[in-house]
């Protein structure tokens, strides 16, 4: 794609201006560092032209403090771009757990993936990000398929990236944007612990 130019355009009667406002479905997969990091990118670019936002974040634990989170809860809140809605459900809803009880990650996240086909079929937001999404997919806790025929079917102006390694063959061929992180070289090949700025 030189100078941002697609080497092909297929012959589909739409204008320059329908393909620039068409939804797009991106992966962030692979074993390197960067993927989350840069789903949050494009989450910024959202919320500067005044999308909506909505994070679903996977397998990280509530109780972690990660500077995404910060940084876009403040912008959301500045009033300035879009509103941004936060959801943390470690490995599951969090919130559903109650002290004493075991706690089911499966059903949590298989609720988790409810509210996210929820809000996609009254298209709630216009940006969602849902990060480490692959693992219950990895895992067999969410179903690949209802995966991708719910995102291939959404109602339009919603785009949607996801985050994490073990992306299914199924989830890049309907993505239409897939990058893999691969890892060179990382501090901890080292001995070296996550570093707070740098990892959360």
């Amino acid at each position: 794609m030189p100078q941002g130019k697609p080497e092909h355009v297929p012959d589909d009667g739409l204008t320059t201006r329908q393909r620039r406002t068409q939804q797009v479905l991106a992966v962030h997969t692979g074993t390197g560092k960067g993927k989350s990091t840069a789903a949050f990118g494009m989450a910024l670019r959202a919320w500067s032209v005044g999308w909506s936002i909505a994070v679903f974040q996977f397998v990280k634990s509530p109780k972690w403090k990660v500077g995404e989170e910060s940084a876009l809860r403040t912008l959301g809140e500045s009033g300035k771009g879009g509103a941004v809605t936060w959801h943390k459900m470690g490995e599951g809803w969090s919130w559903l757990a109650r002290p004493g009880d075991e706690r089911d990650h499966a059903a949590e996240a298989a609720e988790g993936w409810a509210q996210i086909k929820r809000d996609l079929a009254s298209s709630a937001y216009q940006f969602y990000v849902l990060d480490e999404f692959t693992y219950p997919m990895h895992w067999g806790w969410i179903d690949v398929e209802d995966v991708v025929n719910t995102l291939r079917e959404r109602p339009p102006t919603q785009h949607v990236v996801i985050t994490g390694r073990y992306a299914a063959p199924a989830l890049v061929d309907a993505a239409d944007l897939v990058t893999e992180m691969t890892k060179i070289k990382h501090p901890m090949d080292a001995g070296r612990k996550g570093q707070r700025g740098i990892e959360w």
